[in-house]
């Protein structure tokens, strides 16, 4: 069931998902502090609600420097012992160190590929897939591909990277569009019925 405007049914009500349904979700990334902002937050989540991470997602911006990974590649125990004191965040030591580790990660994938955009784009073949889901249950939790995608990361040193995290950071930053077809979004990002 949508709303009136035939919007995904997770994106209708509280107005922090309908901005980010109505904007965000779904849209072709290629700027590389979005794709890092994704992956915090995306591994911030883990085992909590998106909508939890959403309002927390400007003091994440205030803790991460902006998601700026050159900076996060640099903090240390100390700056992880005051994060886990910022109650703007979510105060878990790993989850913290992740985005510390994975930061270092992201930078080494960014010489090696160029950028990040290049390396994460080419497991889509540079173009977003579209699927055609007419409900919720149809939308899978993985898929063969983000279950690649998570195994490379892992290689590469990345954490709270598992299949099902990323393929929520597949359909978040455009790798695939999830909007079901009778979601005015789906057609706007190039899905067809």
């Amino acid at each position: 069931m949508s709303d009136e405007k035939g919007r995904c049914p997770w994106g209708a009500g509280d107005p922090l998902y309908v901005a980010y349904h109505d904007k965000e979700w779904g849209v072709p990334v290629h700027d590389e502090r979005v794709h890092f902002e994704f992956l915090t937050l995306e591994g911030a989540q883990a085992g909590l609600s998106w909508a939890t991470i959403l309002k927390r997602r400007d003091g994440y911006r205030a803790a991460f420097a902006d998601f700026d990974p050159e900076i996060v590649a640099r903090m240390g125990d100390s700056d992880v012992d005051r994060l886990l004191a910022d109650d703007r965040i979510i105060r878990n030591r790993a989850k913290v160190r992740s985005a510390v580790t994975n930061a270092q990660a992201f930078l080494a994938v960014t010489e090696e590929f160029g950028s990040f955009d290049a390396y994460i784009w080419r497991f889509v073949d540079g173009q977003p897939i579209q699927n055609s889901w007419t409900t919720l249950e149809q939308v899978p939790v993985t898929t063969p591909i983000a279950e690649q995608l998570s195994k490379d990361l892992k290689s590469r040193g990345f954490s709270f990277v598992g299949p099902t995290i990323i393929y929520a950071h597949m359909q978040a930053i455009g790798l695939v569009n999830d909007h079901l077809v009778s979601c005015f979004r789906h057609s706007e990002l190039g899905g067809r019925s």
